[in-house]
């Protein structure tokens, strides 16, 4: 009934839980109270008693009124109050386990499935929280209370409805096994079917150029009718089993009326009495009743709590407390493995020097942005040891080794804001002078100048500028955040041939007072280089200057030879 995975993720919180049932329960003594006040008046207006006798019950009732009337409204604002903590608290934990994940991926899930746990999701288990658990321990006090209550009246009545009371957990029980399966499969069909929609949507231009959108219209229907079919027995299973608990609750009620009727017939059983159990009688249920109801809202919230749990424990990266004092990085016998069993870097030691560019270079497949992943942290060797100044990555503080690091891709994200603020992300106290200047040395200045200065607002995905100045840009932004260390992991790939020039230009530039490491499927960018590592099938097979791979006649040459043969090819072509 009650995951206490889920119940941890309140912390603190579970406070709110009690009042709010302590609450809900004078709220039911209230309701007695109430209940007893009217049937006091009925029994005295059937006996035209004198008007002064009606002063104590009337008095009572008003009381109860207020008071009930209180606890309602306290009621419904500790269980606002505590559904908004535990989502506040939840995203942020949600969103503060993504941030120490990093760049890791998240157990697999999609941009598209992420976002929707982290939103949808939480709002479900806000449910979970606020309606289902005070409503599921209510409903196991109210019919104790009652019974204590009723058992002086009348204890055949109250025995009665007692013993009717459990049939409405069992139906849930009965119920619930099924229901599990179903909004498991439920929250799967959802989240394939939000991938299923961002994908087509994002890659819309690639299916009208291959004339496929019609086949990806059958499939998002397919998609879609799958869920509408999961959803629909979803409402089905919803709707049983709410009859059966509504069969349960008025039947239960109607036997405990029917036995305080034939009391009053053949037992002597006082009217007054007798109408107090009947007003009582689905008082029993309604608690009940209403945890059958929440039931079925918990288990959709319990389904996305899982998909929270299986995010949030999840292993952090392993990061200690130490400082970085020298920012000489070196692999030493790294293997390397995505699934555990096919080694992808094997025994693999590479040295990248300071003041210094190191190229690391091979064909695709063989392992360079592997070490990449592993140099900025998002991955951890499976052998070997990765050192910054002779000391372990994993001994040193993530925020004091990211100080010193900036990573430049061929993805590497800007974002939907100013020109100034993609550089103030960088260096929050960013000198316009010193935006500019960078802008300079990517060539980039004019045109930030010509189309709206520094205001000018970079929309989604770098979408209203070029591919070539999207990469120009982000080597500006990073060249304001003066780092230490500068991996550029095929930062010229797929833009032209000026913006290629610019760009490794800058590079070379900067590894003169910084280092400076190359990734690139294009020999001729790292010819400059102070060092080539060539890679092939995850070992280094060669290193050097470019001069020296070239003289050995080995698989470097040979690779550089062919690549320069194909352009000099293109461009007879061209011409």
């Amino acid at each position: 009934m009650i995951d206490k995975e889920l119940m941890k993720l309140l912390g603190g919180n579970k406070k709110y839980i009690f009042y709010t049932v302590g609450f809900m329960v004078l709220g039911l003594f209230t309701n007695l109270t109430v209940t007893a006040s009217i049937c006091q008046i009925i029994y005295l207006l059937s006996k035209e008693a004198e008007l002064s006798a009606y002063i104590t019950p009337a008095i009572c009732g008003i009381v109860g009124i207020i008071v009930r009337y209180t606890a309602s409204r306290i009621t419904g604002n500790l269980k606002d109050l505590l559904g908004r903590k535990a989502k506040k608290d939840l995203r942020e934990q949600t969103y503060n386990k993504i941030v120490k994940l990093g760049v890791r991926s998240t157990d697999g899930m999609s941009i598209a499935g992420l976002t929707q746990i982290a939103m949808e999701g939480i709002e479900q288990l806000d449910l979970y929280y606020s309606s289902y658990i005070p409503q599921f321990f209510y409903a196991m006090l109210a019919p104790i209370i009652l019974f204590g209550v009723t058992v002086g009246i009348d204890w055949r009545v109250a025995l009665v409805l007692l013993c009717c009371v459990p049939l409405i957990p069992v139906s849930i029980i009965a119920v619930s096994k099924y229901a599990k399966k179903i909004f498991a499969k439920y929250w799967g069909k959802y989240t394939s079917m939000g991938d299923s929609f961002l994908d087509s949507v994002q890659g819309l231009r690639e299916l009208k150029i291959f004339r496929a959108d019609a086949a990806q219209h059958v499939k998002m229907n397919e998609n879609a009718e799958e869920f509408r079919k999961i959803t629909m027995k979803v409402l089905v299973m919803q709707l049983a089993s709410t009859t059966i608990m509504d069969m349960v609750a008025y039947g239960g009620a109607g036997i405990g009326i029917a036995f305080a009727v034939t009391g009053v017939v053949n037992r002597s059983l006082s009217p007054v009495a007798a109408l107090i159990l009947i007003l009582v009688a689905v008082d029993f249920f309604l608690p009940l009743r209403a945890f059958g109801s929440a039931f079925h809202v918990a288990m959709n919230g319990a389904s996305a709590g899982r998909r929270i749990l299986s995010l949030l424990n999840q292993l952090d990266p392993v990061w200690g407390t130490g400082n970085v004092t020298d920012i000489e990085l070196k692999l030493n016998k790294v293997t390397f493995s995505y699934d555990g069993e096919r080694d992808v870097l094997k025994n693999v030691s590479v040295t990248f020097q300071k003041n210094n560019m190191t190229a690391i270079v091979g064909e695709s497949g063989c392992g360079k942005s592997t070490i990449v992943n592993l140099l900025f942290g998002a991955l951890r060797p499976k052998k070997g040891t990765i050192t910054v100044g002779g000391k372990s990555l994993e001994s040193l503080s993530r925020e004091a080794y990211y100080s010193k690091l900036a990573v430049v891709s061929y993805n590497t994200y800007i974002f939907n804001t100013t020109v100034r603020e993609n550089f103030k992300l960088a260096k929050n106290d960013a000198t316009d002078e010193e935006i500019f200047a960078a802008l300079e040395k990517v060539n980039l200045k004019q045109f930030i100048i010509d189309n709206g200065g520094l205001d000018k607002e970079i929309t989604e995905d770098a979408n209203n500028i070029s591919g070539g100045q999207k990469q120009r840009l982000a080597l500006a932004v990073n060249l304001v955040a003066d780092k230490e260390i500068y991996i550029f992991d095929e930062a010229t790939s797929n833009i032209d041939i000026e913006s290629e020039a610019i760009i490794m230009r800058n590079i070379k530039a900067l590894s003169e007072r910084k280092s400076v490491i190359v990734i690139s499927h294009r020999l001729e960018n790292v010819v400059p280089a102070d060092c080539i590592y060539f890679m092939e099938n995850g070992e280094v097979k060669e290193s050097g200057t470019h001069a020296d791979l070239m003289s050995r006649n080995g698989g470097y040459a040979a690779l550089y030879t062919a690549q320069k043969r194909l352009e000099n090819g293109y461009a007879e072509v061209s011409e």
